[in-house]
């Protein structure tokens, strides 16, 4: 048992955390527990004290935001619209109750939590050197929902109005275990609470307890097994129809408890230790949520970001010869590789968001075991641009790409389609920043049970899911979520232990090779997106989650690059475009959908065949809108799409591919120009293809310096990306 867990209630009996009477603080709770056993992913866990400040965001009306229209992004309609103004409350305790002190409005987190979270100018009197925290922070919880100010989309199934989307306290009071020495420390700037707590300390002790769940009647789940398979289908024809890569559905199970939160969180923490562990109760919001997370979604120190994705999932095996059988098919599952790759660049690219050009590198790769599951993990760190914050960085990531899939904007419109009912706490972010620092950690809330409490008692929505590919399995898919969603299940009472034959194992971390040969050297070129610079690389970004990673690559070549949004509604031509930058070259960047969809894009290519631009590469949908504006036809991959796989690209040497050899590529793309098509009066020549020699991998223009890739040259899986780049840039391919 974690020992803060038994100290909890310890403390809770003399009033120390909270019970509104103490004169301590309001009687809310919140926890974050890395259970199991010491690594780099577990190193403290963090009882709160009693919190007199707080703030709450909250759905606003349908007169401020409605919900969108209906639309079917699975079948290619999205729309983009601009972010609307989101209010959060600033409450004190006054010892009885929570009472407003302020509003305030803005369009994004970020803005809401730099204006109400300032830079703490005290700190704690004592405390460990292995913690991070060194003063007065604040945590808490945010809802998926609030991706209506990460994401330029509407929700057709938004939250109802005044629901409640996130909820932080400041918190000047708390005890921490630091897993490293064992050792437990109130950290506070009350020194009378802190004098309580060390009495309290001095005395216990530390207690094993088997925590006792009541049995509930069995939940009613959204969907039954075959309508679960049939929208894995659904996905799968978005895909063939290139709208989508990949997308994250999540499936729930709702009824009525028994058991009190405080009990469910004991258990899960007992059956289910997970480092991104937390307990949240808004005692007069009736809400609480119990998380068992294995996964981070962000972590700020110093400059320095770092993201984990999880992608990629087996159950333990019932011996150590079934487990490593187990996860070897894991780590060589082509499906599974696809996904986390997928994950991985795109991580990348958000990260990219607010990274110093080229600073972007992978940390590490494992195979991460949990109580009933093994999965695949990377971490991927980027250092942050001058005068960016944590907040900043947050708002750059959430919510994760692992929960949602990609490209972003597009699957998240199509997860609300889907889904037809909004995620909540569910896949939102549970953790801590630190004013002072500019230190945080923030999970990403899978493995959550969400709690609210009516007359009648407490009701729990527990929701699990997973990332579908073209590859998935409907079967398979059914069966993983239920593996992922089992142990809070029995946690809330609806599963009977004895009942289950799934195999059990302790935390562990098994070390993996790293994919990809990332440069992060510091350099002095620069990216821009507004203030655009003259005489720079311009990059189109058609709506698509690796934009960055090649703004990046292009800037660790040595040169400037700016970025311009091709599937928002713009003002200028692509004339007006090249008259106003005079680019030094001209890239039409990939995305989903098809070319058509990116008028601009369309445009640009026109221009390239017909002379009118500097030298213009096309990538997957620019590659694609480069063929079509010559009149080759594109059809969806008589072979099926490929996602996250390199593959073999055949080439004949010229152009981009002087000097290379044999090289595979990580294809990202649904529809394909055939090679088998008639292009006599084609001024394009097929520089490489596929395996079968039926598919274009790449072209190039005789009469002048255009090119088109079909595959992705920035992604970890293309080990010779950076060539193909660098070839195009200078003159070498232009001969």
């Amino acid at each position: 048992m974690e020992p803060l867990l038994s100290l909890r209630n310890s403390l809770q009996e003399k009033g120390l955390l909270g019970d509104g009477a103490s004169g301590y603080g309001s009687p809310d709770e919140m926890m974050l527990l890395s259970s199991g056993p010491k690594s780099h992913l577990a190193t403290f866990s963090l009882l709160c004290g009693p919190s007199t400040t707080r703030i709450l965001i909250r759905q606003p009306s349908s007169e401020v935001i409605s919900p969108a229209t209906p639309h079917s992004p699975m079948n290619g309609d999205i729309r983009l619209t601009e972010p609307s103004m989101i209010a959060a409350e600033l409450q004190q305790w006054n010892g009885h109750s929570w009472l407003l002190q302020e509003k305030y409005g803005a369009t994004t987190i970020s803005e809401i939590l730099r204006h109400f979270c300032p830079e703490e100018q005290i700190g704690f009197d004592q405390r460990l050197g292995t913690i991070p925290i060194t003063g007065p922070f604040w945590t808490g919880a945010f809802a998926y929902d609030l991706v209506q100010w990460t994401q330029p989309i509407g929700l057709q199934y938004p939250p109802k109005e005044n629901d409640l989307l996130s909820v932080v306290w400041r918190i000047d009071k708390c005890i921490i275990h630091c897993k490293e020495k064992d050792m437990i420390m109130a950290y506070s700037t009350n020194k009378q609470w802190t004098e309580a707590v060390n009495i309290s300390l001095a005395k216990h002790i530390d207690s094993e307890f088997a925590p006792a769940i009541k049995p509930s009647q069995p939940p009613i789940s959204n969907c039954t097994d075959e309508e679960h398979e049939q929208i894995v289908e659904t996905i799968h024809s978005a895909i063939k129809d290139g709208q989508l890569y990949q997308l994250n559905y999540g499936r729930t199970w709702e009824g009525a408890i028994e058991s009190e939160p405080w009990e469910v969180l004991c258990h899960s923490v007992s059956s289910n230790p997970a480092p991104y562990s937390g307990f949240v109760h808004v005692n007069d919001e009736e809400l609480a949520l119990i998380c068992a997370s294995p996964e981070s979604l962000l972590s700020t120190k110093d400059d320095i970001i770092t993201t984990a994705p999880i992608k990629g999932t087996r159950p333990r095996g019932a011996s150590l010869a079934e487990e490593l059988l187990l996860r070897e098919d894991m780590i060589s599952d082509r499906k599974e590789r696809a996904e986390h790759r997928m994950l991985v660049d795109l991580m990348r690219n958000d990260v990219g968001v607010i990274a110093k050009p080229n600073q972007i590198w992978i940390e590490r790769f494992d195979v991460e075991t949990y109580a009933e599951v093994q999965h695949l993990v990377t971490r991927v760190q980027g250092r942050m641009k001058n005068g960016l914050d944590a907040f900043d960085a947050f708002q750059a990531v959430f919510p994760g790409g692992s929960i949602t899939g990609c490209p972003r904007t597009v699957v998240c419109a199509a997860i609300d389609e889907l889904e037809k009912q909004p995620r909540s706490f569910w896949t939102g972010s549970m953790g801590w920043f630190e004013t002072k620092t500019n230190m945080s950690s923030w999970n990403i809330m899978i493995r959550t049970a969400e709690l609210r409490r009516d007359k009648n008692g407490w009701k729990a929505r527990v929701t699990a899911g997973g990332g579908i590919t073209i590859e998935s399995n409907p079967k398979s898919e059914v069966a993983e979520a239920k593996w992922k969603a089992n142990a809070l299940l029995r946690s809330c009472g609806w599963m009977d232990d004895d009942r289950l034959s799934i195999p059990r194992g302790d935390l562990s971390v098994h070390s993996l090779p790293i994919e990809g040969d990332l440069k992060s050297a510091p350099i002095s070129n620069s990216i821009y997106t507004e203030g655009f610079k003259q005489n720079s690389v311009l990059l189109i970004d058609n709506l698509d989650s690796f934009t960055y990673n090649i703004a990046h690559m292009i800037c660790g070549l040595g040169y400037d690059v700016n970025i311009m949004n091709g599937r928002r509604n713009t003002a200028r031509s692509a004339k007006e475009i090249m008259a106003l930058l005079n680019p030094s070259h001209v890239i039409l960047g990939p995305g989903p959908g098809w070319p058509e969809d990116s008028p601009l894009t369309m445009e640009f290519a026109k221009m390239a065949l017909a002379g009118e631009l500097p030298p213009t590469l096309g990538i997957c949908l620019g590659h694609q809108a480069l063929g079509i504006a010559d009149g080759w036809g594109l059809i969806p991959s008589p072979s099926g799409p490929v996602h996250g796989i390199p593959v073999e690209c055949l080439h004949n040497g010229r152009g981009l591919f002087v000097n290379l050899s044999e090289i595979n590529m990580t294809r990202y793309n649904s529809l394909t120009l055939l090679s088998s098509d008639d292009h006599a009066n084609s001024q394009f020549h097929i520089d490489a293809t596929d395996a079968t020699k039926s598919l274009v991998l790449a072209i190039r223009s005789e009469a002048h310096p255009v090119f088109g890739v079909q595959f992705h040259p920035e992604s970890v899986g293309s080990q010779s990306g950076t060539l193909i780049l660098d070839a195009f840039l200078n003159s070498q391919a232009h001969g």
